[in-house]
């Protein structure tokens, strides 16, 4: 009886996590597929959102999001075999980052923005810019990016280490052509949450990209998330019916981006590791 108890209970919390997640989902397909078509995803946006298009705004996205990647990915994949693999040769630094990106990840997004806003816009003079916007949301994303990569990295067999060790291999050489390529899970996952919370933020970049909803020009222009996008057009009346069709495009977006991130890391990064 107390196995059937817990199956039930099992069942019914799943159950009820679905129904949420379907419920979701489905009503933001209903009220936002009608509104998707080529002209919604390539023409400019007019009468403040309310009409017209969404490309500017996905140009600004993709330029954000890619400023936060390639500051994110280089710092982070050092910072995390510096903790997983080194750790051992200065134990008191590698507590304090470590402390640091635990006490990181738990700070508010809006916090982040006034940082963000004081650093990059106001003291380095860049302004309300795509570029500000991107490496605030780098520092945003680094502490989950570090730690995703970090438990992967330190779940490697430790006989691959012996087995590099046993072939005279330098730690570098191992670092390169065992160990992160038998990381690769943690890897994508460092990604998929560090994509999934860059594309999903507002709060952080009403303070330091803008709202500018025109085509960017370059990194030091204003762009409009697409996140901010929708709750812009929240705000404004009329806005509510291009408000949930950007919202499929921004869920749309956020599965292939994820899709593509898991791919490349288990196939291209993964794969090397069979042929060591």
């Amino acid at each position: 009886m107390a196995d059937g108890l817990v199956q039930a209970l099992v069942w019914g919390t799943a159950g009820t996590v679905s129904a949420v997640f379907l419920c979701l989902v489905g009503d933001l397909l209903w009220h936002g597929l009608a509104g998707i078509d080529l002209d919604f995803l390539t023409q400019g946006v007019e009468r403040t959102g309310r009409a017209g298009g969404i490309f500017p705004i996905l140009v600004s996205t993709f330029l954000i999001l890619a400023v936060c990647l390639a500051v994110s990915i280089p710092i982070g994949l050092l910072t995390a075999i510096l903790l997983s693999e080194f750790s051992r040769r200065n134990p008191t630094l590698s507590r304090l980052v470590g402390a640091s990106l635990d006490v990181l990840a738990g700070v508010p997004s809006i916090v982040f923005g006034l940082f963000g806003n004081a650093f990059f816009c106001i003291a380095l003079g860049m302004g309300f810019s795509i570029l500000s916007g991107g490496l605030t949301l780098s520092c945003m994303v680094l502490p989950i990016f570090i730690r995703s990569v970090e438990l992967g990295l330190r779940a490697v067999p430790s006989d691959y280490r012996l087995a590099g060790a046993a072939l005279g291999m330098s730690h570098t050489s191992m670092l390169l052509k065992i160990l992160l390529p038998a990381g690769a899970p943690g890897i994508a996952a460092g990604l998929m949450l560090g994509v999934g919370r860059a594309l999903a933020e507002t709060a952080a970049l009403m303070f330091t990209s803008g709202y500018a909803d025109r085509m960017p020009s370059s990194l030091m222009d204003s762009g409009r998330a697409l996140s901010l996008h929708i709750y812009d057009l929240t705000q404004v009346t009329g806005g509510r019916p291009n408000a949930y069709a950007s919202g499929v495009v921004l869920v749309a977006l956020l599965l292939v981006i994820n899709l593509l991130a898991s791919w490349t890391v288990e196939h291209i990064v993964g794969g090397r590791v069979q042929r060591v």
